[in-house]
């Protein structure tokens, strides 16, 4: 089973994919890490991929085409893929179309994490980290017990992410909603596109998804 899972930036999707990996042996294919996959490798594929992101330009759709072609030829036929930050435009979309029915493969289920902003702002905004161990804490959510020290190493330093702020998360949320305008109506016109709650408690929102794909 193929599916695409979208949702701006801090929705959960990483998580959600991460969890039909474990469950179900799905490929997570991320653009961003292929294309950092496939500049490592030595290929005439790879060299090109270095040679555009190294230029600063973006990387063309033939180039994402090719990745994912390449990835899809090395999963078995019964192993399923997680469409993570493609396809972005109307064309990419019919490019995948083009591209899974070349490895007989067919695309189930797009899922949108349905957010709203105002919350997901003040979830991205108050997280922070301990600078030691890495254990994740919030403003509002999850304070450390003892006010300044890590619960997990006992640490006093604590970090947060330059770009966990409002102007910067509402800018890519804008981004997201421009991106995926284009090819909603396309997959909506299918009748395979699901939206879940993605402000829910992360197991609920594993739940719709696992009724979503069991159909």
């Amino acid at each position: 089973m193929d599916i695409i899972l979208l949702g701006p930036p801090g929705a959960g999707k990483g998580t959600q994919a991460q969890r039909l990996v474990d469950r179900h042996g799905m490929v997570q294919l991320s653009t961003g890490d292929m294309l950092r996959e496939t500049r490592k490798a030595d290929t005439a594929l790879g060299r090109q991929v270095a040679e555009v992101m190294d230029s600063g330009a973006l990387v063309s759709d033939e180039i994402v085409s090719a990745m994912i072609d390449a990835k899809l030829a090395t999963l078995g036929a019964g192993q399923g893929a997680i469409f993570d930050g493609y396809p972005r435009t109307a064309a990419q979309a019919l490019s995948l179309d083009t591209i899974l029915a070349a490895h007989g493969r067919t695309l189930a289920h797009v899922i949108e994490l349905d957010v709203n902003e105002d919350a997901l702002v003040e979830r991205i905004c108050g997280r922070y980290t301990c600078a030691n161990c890495g254990k994740g804490y919030h403003d509002k959510f999850e304070q450390p017990k003892v006010a300044g020290t890590c619960d997990k190493c006992g640490s006093h330093e604590f970090k947060r992410r330059p770009d966990d702020n409002e102007d910067t998360v509402r800018t890519r949320m804008g981004e997201y909603r421009a991106k995926t305008a284009p090819i909603l109506p396309i997959y909506d016109a299918r009748g395979i596109v699901a939206r879940v709650d993605g402000m829910a408690d992360i197991e609920d929102v594993t739940a719709a998804i696992e009724s979503i794909i069991k159909g």
